[in-house]
């Protein structure tokens, strides 16, 4: 049995040791999508999913999926492509509408729900979820979104309506933590196209103490993309450390140099998650 969390009650969660292992990670049930919940639960590496007719379920899988941005694989052929293709990658343009695409893209089910969509919009508008987009001729053809607390990004979906067009959003985030100091990208589950990329699965226990030193007790908001082209409430907050709209040849030109420097430090970087 796993246990019922209060919705009512201020956000607390089990110790994350007292997951199940089948199924993976099943922690608890109940609670609430509030923001406060939201940002609890993922400061403890737990995260929301339930299909439409379940409680809240959170989870804490093991081994955990994470991708340095140091081990990010740019592999030559998808180089190639951005340096060919015209699109334009941007920041948190659009969240409502990548949200929605990956709520309508999904193979395993519709867990994206209109509770969590309302509830990470919510997360958006305050500043702790953020959207990495790629377009065409001005129309989305692929993307990502997940929440940031301070120096870790937990990714949670992506989309592609032409190839690639998620690998080049995943591209753009590495970029996106080279710059923002962003030492890990949660990836929560393992999948070959992740493990392709540069992923790797590593222990709980190791996943927690980077958290532990990555987020602060109260993480800050942060306003990401051009203030000229911001989604929700973020467009009259703080300045734009950056974000602004690139091609996919100015990200590789951008991401190169970040990645042959940091190429160094990644074997050490594994070596200590192991």
């Amino acid at each position: 049995m796993i246990p019922w969390l209060d919705p009512t009650a201020p956000p607390h969660f089990p110790a994350t040791a007292s997951a199940l292992t089948e199924p993976n990670g099943l922690l608890a049930a109940g609670g609430a999508l509030t923001p406060a919940w939201l940002v609890t639960a993922y400061r403890h590496g737990i995260f929301p999913w339930y299909q439409a007719d379940e409680p809240i379920l959170w989870w804490s899988p093991a081994p955990r999926m994470v991708l340095l941005p140091e081990a990010f694989r740019l592999h030559r052929s998808l180089k190639k492509r951005m340096k060919q293709v015209p699109f334009v990658t941007r920041v948190d343009t659009a969240f409502d509408a990548v949200i929605a695409a990956c709520a309508t893209t999904r193979r395993e089910g519709t867990w994206i729900t209109p509770e969590m969509i309302d509830a990470y919009m919510t997360l958006h508008r305050l500043g702790f979820a953020h959207s990495i987009e790629v377009w065409h001729d001005d129309h989305l053809v692929g993307g990502l979104y997940g929440v940031c607390l301070d120096r870790i990004f937990f990714g949670e979906s992506m989309f592609h309506f032409e190839p690639d067009a998620s690998k080049m959003a995943l591209a753009r985030l590495v970029l996106e933590a080279f710059e923002r100091g962003i030492v890990l990208i949660d990836c929560q589950m393992s999948t070959a196209h992740l493990r392709f990329m540069g992923g790797m699965a590593i222990p709980r226990d190791a996943f927690e103490t980077v958290l532990a030193r990555a987020i602060t007790a109260a993480p800050a908001p942060q306003w990401w993309g051009d203030a000229a082209h911001r989604s929700g409430n973020a467009a009259c907050e703080i300045p734009s450390r950056g974000g602004a709209p690139c091609t996919t040849r100015e990200l590789v030109t951008c991401l190169t140099p970040w990645l042959a420097a940091a190429r160094a430090r990644a074997p050490a970087l594994r070596e200590a998650f192991a």
